[in-house]
Parts: structure tokens; C-alpha cells; sequence
């Protein structure tokens, strides 16, 4: 007989050197920023361009910008996004899980949304990112997350029937593609479970 360990709560993430992931994002969201119009154009995900081969825009479309305060938005949720959840799994699984939830949302918007001709911005990332590490966070007790989480779901389901929440694009200074959070959410649900089954049995022995 054995004891039974309790799954360990998740904490806060101050430490700085956890920061790395969001902090190379950012720098890399600055270094696109300050190309301008040009390199944003030269790295959106844009369909006519993708099917004529240019696929690295599947990668980098994610990571430019409308301008400098749609960034600074993006930035800002990735910074909230870690404060909360960031210590749920490891670096690499954070590197898969962002590199999963990129490529559900590139496959969504092209055989979802045809008619989408092009598309910036870490939006869809978050929303997969927050909802893997909430799916994770959820099952150690913590009760905001829990709180969180239904927060998320109602907003992706406003997002579905409605529309944009109001004012979001205004404040990111362009259209808001409400169907790439929904994609980047159930690739965080589905990222995310694995993740949970890892961490529970881990804690377990």
C-alpha cells in the first residue's frame, strides 16, 4: 500500500527565467513591428500567397502585427496568459502546445474560412494557450482558474453568435477573426488533456 500524492496547485510564475517563451515573443513581435508595413505584408498568412507556395506565412502570420497597438494587446495577453497559467506544464510542452495550436488554427482558417484572404496576429495562439493551461491548472484546485474558465467559454460563444466584444476592434486597430479564437480554443482542450493525464501521473507516483 501507498500513498496517494496530492496533484501539485500550479503556481503564479514570477521567477524571470520562466519567462523565456513570452519574452522571446516579444522580441520577436518588436523586431517585426519595426519592419513596417513591408514586412508585415511579406509575412501575414495570406491565402493567395500560401497556395502559391509561400508556406512559412502559415508560421509567421501568427507572430506580426496591424500596428503597434494591436501588438502591444497581444503582448500584454501573452503576459497575463503566462502570470496564470505559466507554470502548468514544461517549456517544451508549452513550445508543442503553441506549435499544435498554430497549426489547428492555419488548418481551420483554410478549409473553414475560404473567403479569409489574410490574417495577423497571436489572438488564436492565446486562446490556445490559455485554454491548455487552464484544462491543466483546473484539475490542482484552483478555484479562479476554474472562475477563468468559464469566462473564456462565454466569450468564444459571444464571439460565435455575435460577433467581436465590442470595442475589440477598435483597440486593435483592424478586423477581429473571431473564428481563429474558436480554433486556437479546441486546440488548447485538446492539447490540454494529454497535458492533464501527463501531470496527473506524474503527481501520482
Amino acid at each position: 500500500m501507498g500513498l496517494h500524492k496530492r496533484a501539485p496547485i500550479p503556481r503564479k510564475v514570477t521567477h524571470l527565467s520562466q519567462w523565456a517563451l513570452p519574452l522571446g515573443v516579444l522580441g520577436l513581435s518588436l523586431v517585426l513591428l519595426a519592419g513596417g508595413d513591408a514586412v508585415r505584408e511579406a509575412l501575414r498568412y495570406e491565402r493567395a500567397s500560401i497556395a502559391a507556395g509561400a508556406f512559412w506565412r502559415l508560421l509567421t502570420g501568427h507572430f506580426v502585427h496591424l500596428g503597434p497597438s494591436h501588438a502591444a494587446l497581444n503582448v500584454a495577453g501573452l503576459a497575463l496568459v503566462w502570470y496564470l497559467v505559466g507554470d502548468a506544464i514544461s517549456r517544451i510542452q508549452w513550445l508543442a502546445v503553441t506549435l499544435f495550436g498554430i497549426v489547428v488554427i492555419d488548418l481551420g482558417l483554410w478549409f473553414l474560412n475560404p473567403e479569409l484572404q489574410w490574417y495577423v496576429g497571436l489572438s488564436g495562439v492565446l486562446h490556445a494557450l490559455l485554454v491548455a493551461g487552464l484544462v491543466v491548472s483546473t484539475s490542482a484546485g484552483r478555484i479562479d482558474l476554474v472562475a477563468i474558465t468559464f469566462i473564456v467559454a462565454a466569450k468564444v460563444g459571444w464571439e460565435q453568435f455575435n460577433g467581436p466584444l465590442p470595442g475589440s476592434a477598435e483597440s486593435s486597430g483592424g478586423a477581429v477573426i473571431v473564428d481563429a479564437h474558436l480554433y486556437g480554443a479546441v486546440a488548447g482542450v485538446v492539447a490540454g488533456i494529454p497535458a492533464r493525464i501527463r501531470v496527473a501521473r506524474a503527481s501520482s507516483i
